[in-house]
Order: structure tokens, then sequence, then C-alpha cells
């Protein structure tokens, strides 16, 4: 008898890993190297995939997809009071750095898409690095890609929140208004959340950001009470 529970556990063990090993192909390669990347930002980029590997996602849940803005809220289940949402922010990523990681998304067929993406594509190398117009398409691609893999599921593209950094103004409003200029070509929504955060000099309000361009405990209750409508319809009708 202790013998065949021996040979049971082990089979069990074996298929575990299995059944881990089959979602591997979902993921970015190890080797692979993101183009806007900084040295930092390359280097988190694998080690959160390889921990998404080990948790991947399941079939029809609601994804916040995006960099350290994203990534640093957490539990948004817990923010938006709905379990069955998964964060799939990476500190530092890049929208090259999304569109590797999207098959995932596309696989389990998740319900909804929560994208935030395109700060550090500004802010890695030069001001100018990549253009403005090479952000915003990579944006849309990305919402394009996920929706003709994974026709039912809902993607909104949340525009890129203002820092307090006057060298950027401009080319966020440009990304944002060719995020929001194109929704009904391409099939996605847009959550204007700029407009929310931004003061009247075009740049983030200082009582909602820690340091210019990453969030405090307000600006994430504000976010979460904006997106919470949008999160509620899939509650409801889902």
């Amino acid at each position: 008898m202790r013998t065949f529970l021996i040979i049971s556990l082990f089979f069990k063990l074996l298929n575990s890993q299995i059944n881990t090993n089959n979602y591997s192909f979902l993921f970015p390669k190890s080797n692979l190297e993101i183009k806007y990347h900084d040295e930092w930002g390359s280097g988190n980029y694998k080690y959160e995939i390889n921990n998404f590997k080990k948790n991947p996602l399941k079939l029809n849940q609601i994804v916040f997809l995006g960099n350290s803005i994203t990534a640093e809220g957490g539990d948004w289940g817990e923010r938006l009071n709905y379990s069955n949402i998964r964060n799939r922010g990476i500190s530092g990523d890049v929208s090259d750095g999304v569109m590797a990681r999207i098959n995932e998304i596309i696989y389990f067929k998740s319900k909804a898409v929560f994208l935030l993406i395109g700060i550090n594509d500004l802010w890695n190398f030069s001001p100018d690095t990549p253009s403005s117009e090479y952000i915003g398409e990579n944006i849309i691609k990305i919402a394009e890609k996920i929706k003709i893999g994974s026709p039912k599921t809902k993607v909104y593209i949340q525009t890129i929140l203002p820092t307090s950094r006057k060298i950027y103004k401009i080319r966020i409003e440009k990304i944002n208004n060719m995020i929001k200029s194109k929704s009904s070509k391409y099939d996605y929504a847009v959550i204007d959340l700029h407009s929310y955060f931004v003061n009247q000099s075009g740049l983030i309000k200082e009582e909602l950001t820690t340091d210019g361009i990453h969030l405090n405990s307000n600006g994430y209750k504000l976010w979460a009470d904006i997106v919470k409508p949008f999160v509620a319809n899939h509650q409801k009708y889902f």
C-alpha cells in the first residue's frame, strides 16, 4: 500500500509539473530582448514573466495590464471588490514588452483587459525616442491583437497619465489623442484617466502622486473609483 501511495504521489507531482510547463509557450522566451527596456526593466521583466509562468491566468478573468503604475496597485480584486481580477503589471515595462506577452491573455479568453502603458517608452531613453506615433500605434496594436485572438474580450485602453515633467506633456497628449481617435476603428473602449489626474498646467496633480509619476493612495483610490463602473458591467453581464 505504501509503495502504491508513493507511486501515486509521484505521478501527481509529475502531472502537475507537466501542466505547468504546458503553458510556457504562452510567455516570452527568457532570451528575448525588448528594444526600449532599460537595463533594470529588462531584468525585472524576465523575473516577473517567470513568476507569471508559475501562476498563469485562468479562463474568463479580468486583467489589469501595464507597467509599475498598474503593478503597484497590488490586488485590484480587493480594490474593486471583485475576486476575478488579475494584476499583470510589470515595473519598467514598455509597449513592446506588453505586446510580447499578450498570448496569455488571448489563450485564457480574458473577460476584459484594462491596459495602461506608454510612460516608460517616453522615459527610458531620449524625449524623442521612440516617437509618439510609434508608441501610440503600439498601444493600438496591442488592443487589435487581443481582439483578433479573443474577439469576446472587452479591451479598455486607459489614457497615459500626466507626469510632473513638462518635457513629456505634449507627447503624452499626442499619444492620448491617437488612442481616442481610433477607438471605433479598432474596437476598444477608452477610459480617459488623464483628464482626472491632470491639473491646469497639464501636469499631474501633486496630491495624487509620490514622485511625479507613480501614484499614492489618493491616486489609486481615484483610479479605482473611475474604473469601478466598467468592472461592474462585467460582473453583471458576463
